[in-house]
């Protein structure tokens, strides 16, 4: 599977950062007949795409004067701390600097601007609403394309066509570099300060965000959380810009736009309100954060037209994604739940609003600030078990939270477990969601939740959530 590149077809285009998403780009725009020149800070990287067949060579000491673009890899500076050298060399060839979505937005205006692409957004939620998009449209028949910063680079899915639907994840990076980005169908589910090292203010940050909406095609849908002051202003703007914007919020209803209300959404214009599409009992849903995230991917799938009972359908069969409020197993009266994904206290808090009695395993290589902006949450706890670098601290701050240092993940869910089936409690959850990085004791939080997966899935009697 791969998009060719066609747009610079007899030209040379320099790509620097040679990861994922840089190789997929030389891959591309090989096969679309331009010629590339590939490079990267890391040897290693450079070696690779030398073994795959690309020129490769030091950007510092070469000629630009024949480059058509420079396509840079999202992860590379382009404005903050410093513009990276490449930038800056480019910039003074007077060479575009681009990345890998805008090559294919390109390739979709030449061969299939009315194909449907659907764009996302914002600082938390995309990916759980990348995945519910692409989930709903499946459902509805569409051939989906799913990727961009969820997984998948964009050039290595399927070449745009009519039936076809691409689902895109975009980080403000990716944003940064997509600068004719024009989706179908953008959605923007909220903006609070985030990668500020890379973007300066959050002022920039927010309005590399308010992009993506504001570039959605003529007789396209803008979809705008408009729950935090920022979306709200972009909201207007967008309206006031003549664009058809539909608002999204699940803590007030809404005169025009879409609402939740006790898990209903509900759609309302001039007056009239309908029901879109209930939540209850959607596990894979749960928490206020997946209700934003649902009632925005359901006004997408309204904007494909697509109808009530498929969206319906599509919302209850929704697997959740990996190591987010991922549910592995029951037994009995017990719920088991990966949220390893919660790497902070700001994620962590999303997960412990969505149960009452929690057994929580938490820690790791702890971040600034620890848990001591979750405490409002704390008499949801029945028990805590502290692992990893941080039990101590965390022990410090829940104090007469009832709690015990496990040390290891092992122990942690085979405590857990033994006491939330002694408790009783009719609704229980053991909810991994560690408000840490796992970099003491796991190399990333996926090899940490598939380690819990595993091990719950090893208990005695725990069946698989259907």
């Amino acid at each position: 599977m791969m998009i060719p590149v066609t747009s610079f077809a007899g030209k040379t285009v320099a790509v620097f950062g040679l990861g994922g998403s840089g190789l997929a780009s030389c891959h591309a725009l090989k096969a679309g007949g331009a010629e590339v020149i590939a490079a990267d800070d890391n040897a290693e990287n450079v070696a690779k795409a030398a073994q795959a067949g690309f020129i490769t060579a030091d950007l510092r000491s070469v000629s630009w004067s024949n480059f058509a673009a420079l396509v840079l890899a999202p992860g590379v500076p382009l404005t903050h701390p410093v513009p990276h050298w490449s930038v800056l060399k480019a910039r003074e060839a007077g060479v575009e600097v681009i990345g890998d979505i805008e090559l294919f937005c390109r390739e979709r205006r030449r061969h299939a601007p009315d194909a449907p692409f659907v764009a996302i957004t914002g600082t938390n939620g995309k990916s759980t609403t990348t995945a519910l998009i692409a989930h709903l449209t499946k459902v509805a028949g569409y051939d989906t394309q799913m990727g961009g910063n969820i997984g998948t680079a964009i050039l290595s899915l399927e070449p745009p066509r009519m039936g076809r639907v691409h689902v895109i994840e975009m980080s403000s990076y990716q944003i940064d570099l997509t600068p004719s980005l024009d989706p179908s169908v953008g959605i923007l589910l909220n903006v609070s300060e985030d990668h500020i090292d890379r973007h300066g203010t959050i002022e920039h940050y927010a309005a590399v965000k308010e992009r993506l909406v504001a570039g959605v095609q003529a007789g396209g849908t803008s979809i705008v959380g408009v729950d935090d002051g920022w979306c709200r202003d972009i909201a207007d703007r967008l309206d006031r810009a003549g664009k058809n914007v539909v608002r999204i919020s699940v803590r007030n209803p809404l005169a025009s736009g879409i609402h939740v209300e006790h898990g209903t959404i509900v759609r309302t214009s001039g007056g009239a309100r309908s029901a879109v599409a209930t939540l209850g009992g959607i596990g894979s849903l749960r928490g206020l954060h997946n209700a934003q995230n649902a009632a925005c991917a359901a006004a997408a799938a309204l904007a494909m037209g697509i109808s009530l009972d498929m969206l319906q359908n599509g919302l209850r069969s929704f697997p959740g994604l990996a190591h987010r409020m991922e549910q592995v197993g029951r037994r009995g009266n017990v719920l088991f739940v990966n949220d390893s994904k919660g790497t902070n206290a700001d994620a962590t808090a999303h997960a412990l609003s969505s149960f009452a009695d929690i057994f929580w395993i938490a820690g790791g290589k702890p971040k600034a600030g620890g848990i001591a902006g979750l405490t409002g949450y704390f008499p949801r706890i029945r028990k805590a078990y502290l692992i990893g670098e941080a039990a101590q601290e965390f022990s410090g701050t829940l104090g007469p939270v009832a709690h015990e240092i496990s040390q290891t993940l092992d122990l942690a869910v085979e405590h857990a477990a033994r006491d939330a089936e002694a408790s009783g409690l009719a609704d229980v959850v053991v909810l991994l969601s560690p408000a840490c990085a796992s970099f003491d004791q796991y190399r990333n939080f996926e090899i940490r939740g598939t380690k819990f997966r595993e091990l719950v899935q090893a208990l005695p009697g725990v069946k698989p959530v259907v």
